[in-house]
């Protein structure tokens, strides 16, 4: 059974950096796709990044990009998320998730992923 566990999220101010990290044991990082993703309160899960197992090509979403930068170690088994000149609206649960069997098209799609970590908060203050 792969499980998922988060670090790295905090408080930070306006254009300031957090680093987060996704552990994964039961399975070996190089053979999923991973992703983050985010929540906030009353509002559905949101991709932000993923990184596709079969051509490592990194994905993220329009708001994130330039800013964000997805990336996986493989001798740690760990995945990712280095956020960089962060804003109030980044401020949420940030998820990791992966999947063995992820197709590009629907690497976006919080349902298609089969593991998920159990969050971490980032909170960015004004």
């Amino acid at each position: 059974q792969v499980e998922l566990v988060e670090s790295g999220g905090g408080l930070v101010q306006t254009g300031g950096s957090l680093s987060l990290s996704c552990a994964v044991s039961g399975g070996t990082v190089s053979r999923y796709t991973m992703a983050w993703f985010r929540q906030t309160p009353g509002k559905e899960r949101e991709f932000v990044a993923a990184l596709h197992k079969n051509n490592n090509a990194k994905y993220y979403a329009d708001s994130v990009r330039g800013r964000f930068t997805i990336s996986r170690d493989n001798a740690k088994n760990t995945f990712d998320l280095q956020m960089n000149s962060l804003i109030p609206d980044d401020t949420a649960i940030y998820y990791c998730a992966a999947d063995a069997s992820m197709i590009v098209t629907t690497l976006r799609q919080a349902g298609q992923y089969d593991y998920w970590g159990q969050g971490t908060q980032v909170t960015v203050s004004s």
